[in-house]
């Protein structure tokens, strides 16, 4: 049950009669209300009482309804003013973070400037060495091609696939610098293994009348070569020349050469033959 407030009041004797003297806490509208109509009935005439009664009435509501709206306004600014300040401090937080993220970026983008002069000095180093390079690469192209006419056919059969890769026009070629020097090594490194080594190999060899004689070739490196036919009665001497590998008759070595070549394969004992060598 609500509380009620009781207003006492007390009489006091005055020389006219009895005055009633009320003593009230009253909230402050209600004190308004008071006097509002106390002004009121005071200012306006008796004879346009009725009258007044109407317009104090409507300037009552009318009091009321500003009141109202003033209560409403004021309720909605502070809302307004307290969305805005939240509003505000978001916007804030928000200016924050992207002062943040900017110094971020201007840290990134110096930092990536830094490296792409670094990366762009290491260019200019690596265009510089390509340059080199790609001037090695065609010298060491141009002695390869001379080394390979020299050399006999049982060699270059064996780089003819890296051989075949070697550029013709070295200054237009779709092929890397590392594919080239990888040719050119391949190369070397057959032609290093087979000068290395003692070979012996069948081929069909041409004579000075204009025929041909299937023959058995033993291949000293590629420093010196030699061949016989199955007769013994047909031999010959291989040497490199600028002109590629030739090959000069030696008929009277038919013996000596026959029996080298069966020595390396194991079909007689091994004993000391006597060769020709010829030395450019």
């Amino acid at each position: 049950m609500k509380n009620k407030k009781i207003y006492k009041c007390r009489r006091v004797k005055t020389i006219g009669g009895v005055l009633v003297k009320m003593r009230c806490r009253l909230p402050t509208v209600a004190l308004l209300l008071i006097a509002f109509f106390m002004f009121a009935f005071i200012t306006i005439p008796f004879e346009t009482a009725n009258g007044s009664v109407d317009s104090a009435r409507a300037a009552l509501e009318k009091w009321v309804e500003t009141r109202r709206i003033i209560s409403k306004e004021k309720l909605e600014f502070e809302l307004a003013k307290e969305m805005l300040s939240e509003r505000i401090e978001l916007l804030g937080r928000e200016i924050e973070t992207v002062r943040k993220k900017n110094s971020e970026i201007e840290a990134s983008i110096t930092e990536a400037d830094k490296k792409r002069a670094e990366m762009f000095e290491e260019n200019e180093k690596l265009k510089k060495a390509s340059t080199t390079l790609s001037a090695t690469v065609i010298e060491l192209e141009t002695r390869t091609k001379e080394l390979l006419k020299k050399l006999p056919d049982p060699i270059r059969g064996r780089v003819k696939p890296l051989s075949q890769r070697l550029s013709e026009n070295q200054e237009d070629t779709k092929l890397s610098l590392g594919e080239r020097f990888q040719n050119i090594i391949g190369i070397l490194n057959e032609v290093n293994k087979f000068n290395g080594e003692i070979s012996v190999v069948s081929e069909v060899h041409g004579l000075p009348d204009g025929n041909h004689v299937e023959a058995t070739s033993l291949y000293i490196g590629i420093g010196q070569s030699y061949f016989v036919n199955g007769n013994c009665d047909k031999a010959g001497l291989g040497i490199a020349s600028q002109d590629g590998w030739i090959w000069r008759p030696a008929n009277e070595h038919a013996a000596a050469i026959a029996k080298a070549i069966a020595i390396l394969k194991n079909e007689t004992a091994a004993a000391f033959v006597q060769l020709p060598i010829e030395i450019q």
